[in-house]
């Protein structure tokens, strides 16, 4: 089995694509992170999940947990729409990581080995070119190795 068997269509985004609009797809869709592209289709960075919440989640409830807990469920929801006009860009981290990209030609060890290591749920799968020919998650992973 190799990576092109795996891959599926995955949805993405632009540095310029809107945070807000960036978190509706990942709630909307229930994805890990999103694929950020760039004008030519090839993958530029993973967004994982966290990164974009990272964003919305006020830093000294970040810093401290025990602060999160007095903010009761009708306010707590009032914090994504601090996304207000930031973009992707801005739910990037200020160090680049390495990039979970895989060739299509990549084995399941590959794949799995390249999310441990970068510790992302997803991993894109580019064509020879270097464009995105779609991604594999965490999940999609396991459920192939846990097949019997």
């Amino acid at each position: 089995m190799r990576a092109r068997d795996l891959a599926v269509g995955f949805p993405t985004v632009t540095l310029d694509t809107p945070a807000l609009e960036a978190a509706r797809l990942l709630a909307d869709q229930d994805l890990p992170g999103l694929v950020l592209v760039d004008d030519d289709g090839r993958p530029l960075s993973i967004l994982p999940g966290t990164q974009v919440l990272r964003l919305a989640v006020p830093a000294y409830c970040q810093d401290d947990p025990a602060l999160a807990r007095v903010v009761d469920e009708a306010h707590a929801d009032l914090f994504l729409r601090e996304l207000g006009d930031r973009t992707v860009r801005e739910c990037l981290p200020e160090q680049p990581r390495e990039l979970p990209v895989a060739d299509v030609k990549a084995t399941v060890l590959e794949l799995a080995a390249l999310m441990a290591r970068t510790r992302s749920p997803l991993v894109a799968v580019v064509d020879a070119g270097g464009r995105l020919a779609g991604a594999v998650t965490l999940q999609s992973l396991m459920d192939h190795a846990l097949r019997p």
